[in-house]
């Protein structure tokens, strides 16, 4: 099973055009299940949505309640930001949570929920948006406490371990990374852990999801880093499923010319028996 987690930078910069790079990037993947980040919709329209149909995936989406607190910085009023999940299996339920962030931060950021009614097992997948701010680390660890409540509420009644994908917005030696894992320090939720499958990834291989060689990173927001991840509930399900076989970046270059992302996918095999 192929998974992709990718933050899609919403309607900045030259959308237009990093939507047709964003769609060559996930037809040369071919993945079976993306979770995004930074998702628009506007008019009528909706990227997952389109996406979708030009993949032949199923797809859901959930919106940011504040999503006039993007707008502003665009100047384009009536556009939504959310969450959304493609997959190349029905979405048998969805919920979505808010995560938690005090008023001066809290720009509707998301964790959205699917089930995905795969062949063998089903599969409950997540996919969430944390908290941007460079010392907001105490905000993304209540974020991640409430994301691993989330996930154990809605892991149950399958053999597949749960896969949570997304942009953290954090290093992976930080607390809430630790503090998500459980595996380097005590779990948000007892007994809860899960591995990052960036560990199984060729260790020479450039890891940066946030890149200073990409022309749409802000240099002031500090050097290059992996902030984008998919995470794997510990152990494996029986006889080895959802074990992680190998772990990689895509869309860390330009397509035509144009930059899809100011941030690189990540792409994850797991094996499905």
């Amino acid at each position: 099973m192929r998974v992709v987690t990718w933050n899609l930078w919403w309607r900045f910069g030259p959308w237009a055009e990093r939507q047709k790079a964003i769609l060559a990037v996930l037809r040369e993947l071919r993945p079976d299940v993306v979770g995004l980040q930074e998702v628009w919709a506007a008019g009528g329209e909706n990227l997952a949505e389109w996406l979708a149909g030009e993949l032949g995936l199923h797809w859901t989406w959930a919106a940011s309640p504040a999503s006039e607190r993007w707008q502003r910085r665009i100047g384009e009023p009536g556009v939504e930001i959310g969450n959304a999940v493609l997959s190349r299996w029905p979405v048998a339920e969805r919920e979505v949570l808010r995560l938690p962030a005090p008023a001066d931060l809290d720009d509707g950021r998301l964790a959205l929920y699917a089930r995905l009614d795969a062949p063998g097992h089903q599969v409950p997948f997540f996919t969430a948006h944390l908290t941007s701010p460079l010392h907001a680390s105490a905000v993304r660890r209540e974020q991640v406490t409430a994301l691993a409540e989330f996930v154990a509420a809605h892991r149950r009644g399958t053999a597949f371990p749960p896969v949570v994908t997304g942009d953290f917005n954090a290093l992976p030696d930080s607390d809430e990374i630790r503090l998500f894992g459980g595996t380097r320090t005590a779990p948000a939720v007892p007994g809860q852990a899960f591995f990052d499958a960036w560990e199984y990834a060729d260790p020479t291989a450039p890891s940066a999801t946030w890149d200073h060689a990409n022309p749409y990173v802000h240099p002031g927001l500090g050097p290059s880093a992996r902030i984008d991840y998919i995470h794997v509930g510990a152990p494996a399900g029986p006889d080895g499923i959802g074990t992680v076989s190998g772990a990689r970046r895509a869309g860390a270059g330009p397509v035509d010319g144009v930059w899809p992302s100011d941030h690189a996918a990540v792409v994850a095999d797991l094996t499905v028996l």
